[in-house]
């Protein structure tokens, strides 16, 4: 397997903070990035600082965390925003203009020249201050290819660091992502990074469709939270780089915590069946699954649970099968004898027929009147 040329900026901080309803607190921010920087994020989007006082304030606190991570400000193409961020002493300057005719029309109500000149401006601002710029196309999903190609190269000539594709809407499949990237990657001379959102529940898919045709910066958040329906989930972006794209430097035993930090700050549950994450991530109940996972747990598992220092769960339910409980009785201490194997097992489905749940004491029940009808 040929490893992927990336890195990963993480921008939960940012526009994961955009959420509505959601609000770091500035040790919440500081703590999160501390828990990025373990994973290993290449870098951090700190947050937008020309917003606040406060929030140049908390960036520039991440930025003196001494942290291996690069930290990253967001920037509109005003001096105003961008001397913000030189104030919040970040390493890189994401400097972001809308491209789509749409916006041109109705956002700016003024054409594509005149918005260049602009960006042109505050780049050479940006570069005589030492700081990396990465210059974002947003809604670069509706603007046209030729153009999009046009205007990373003119930032190029002024010595912008990378250029952001921004589907911001989350309009596109991995297919039509796919064309267009086909189509811009052999004219530019910059690395491109990939800003995908999940209007569609595509924003995973269509960065690791992204990454493996060639972006090299690719933004997640953590829990996938972000403007409506969220952004790419770090969690999942990263584990497919470890199985997809051979990137295996990244620490992911460290992501849960991340993922339950960033839940209970934002006061958004992580829902059960979410991948990598959710309680029922690693979680059997079919007895037709377990009683192979038995013989070998890769017949119905992929990404193995110690990958994230998490452990398989086997749980009882309608479908559980004779093996399933032997193993599950067998594991929790219990020895019950084979002939009254079947009693507990027709004690399960006609509980769980009802939608009750098999808790660890409605099955101490069952042994109970195996035990009292001995």
């Amino acid at each position: 397997m040929n490893m992927w040329n990336v890195e990963v900026c993480d921008v939960t901080l940012r526009d994961g903070e955009q959420t509505p309803g959601v609000a770091f607190s500035k040790e919440e921010k500081i703590a999160i990035a501390r828990q990025l920087d373990l994973i290993r994020v290449e870098v951090i989007e700190a947050g937008f600082p020309t917003i606040s006082e406060e929030e140049c304030k908390t960036v520039r606190a991440i930025s003196r965390e001494g942290l291996d991570a690069r930290t990253c400000g967001l920037a509109r193409t005003t001096r105003s925003d961008l001397e913000a961020c030189i104030a919040a002493e970040v390493d890189m300057v994401a400097l972001f203009m809308a491209t789509s005719p749409l916006h041109l029309q109705y956002k700016y109500k003024k054409p594509l020249e005149v918005m260049m000149a602009c960006v042109i401006d505050e780049i050479d601002y940006a570069v005589d201050h030492g700081i990396q710029v990465r210059f974002g196309a947003e809604d670069a999903s509706r603007t046209d290819v030729s153009v999009l190609i046009q205007v990373y190269c003119e930032v190029a000539k002024h010595h912008a660091n990378l250029v952001t594709f921004a589907d911001t809407t989350g309009c596109l499949t991995p297919l039509e992502l796919q064309a267009r990237l086909q189509a811009i990657l052999p004219h530019i001379s910059l690395p491109l990074a990939i800003h995908c959102h999940n209007d569609l529940g595509c924003a995973t898919a269509n960065t690791l469709t992204a990454a493996e045709l060639g972006a090299f910066q690719l933004h997640t958040t953590v829990n996938g939270i972000g403007e409506r329906c969220g952004n790419a989930r770090l969690e999942e972006v990263l584990v497919g780089l470890r199985l997809k794209g051979g990137v295996d430097r990244y620490d992911l035993t460290e992501i849960p915590a991340l993922s339950q930090m960033v839940a209970e700050y934002t006061n958004i549950p992580i829902p059960i069946t979410k991948p990598i994450v959710g309680d029922h991530a690693f979680a059997h109940e079919s007895g037709i699954h377990i009683a192979a996972m038995l013989e070998d747990p890769r017949t119905y598992e992929y990404v193995e649970p110690a990958l994230l220092g998490c452990s398989r769960k086997f749980l009882l339910g309608k479908h559980t099968g004779r093996k399933a409980l032997i193993h599950v009785l067998s594991a929790s201490g219990h020895s019950v004898p084979e002939e009254k194997i079947d009693f507990i097992l027709a004690e399960i489905k006609e509980h769980c027929e009802g939608k009750g749940a098999v808790t660890p004491e409605f099955l101490h029940t069952c042994i109970q009147k195996v035990v009292e009808g001995d």
